[in-house]
């Protein structure tokens, strides 16, 4: 018996069209929400302000007394201080209260 290829070009093309379909599907569930992660991670590092209670990466609790460029202190019982690098804090407990900025009013033109 002979059997015919049914459509010779087509069949070439499944396989680089399901790996393709495979690189899709690991972007959308792996890489994009990671690199979401990691940026939401980079914007609470750099919001911290001394008053903020956090946590370590080890699950240490202290609050932040100080911040450098590149580190941040912790007071982690009274009157003991730790450093720390910025990218350990894991997540902020507590945001210490921030002084509300008085509204700028807004004033007519100079009269003549």
């Amino acid at each position: 018996m002979h059997y015919a290829a049914d459509g010779g070009g087509a069949g070439s093309f499944t396989p680089i069209l399901m790996i393709a379909l495979l690189f899709g599907v690991m972007y959308f569930m792996m890489i994009r929400p990671q690199q979401k992660r990691r940026r939401e991670a980079e914007a609470m590092q750099s919001d911290l302000s001394p008053g903020d209670e956090v946590v370590t990466i080890g699950g240490l609790y202290g609050t932040v007394t100080g911040i450098e460029d590149d580190s941040v202190l912790l007071e982690v019982a009274p009157g003991v201080q730790t450093r720390y690098a910025r990218p350990a804090i894991a997540r902020v407990v507590t945001k210490a209260e921030r002084p509300v900025e008085p509204a700028v009013e807004e004033t007519d033109a100079v009269k003549e």
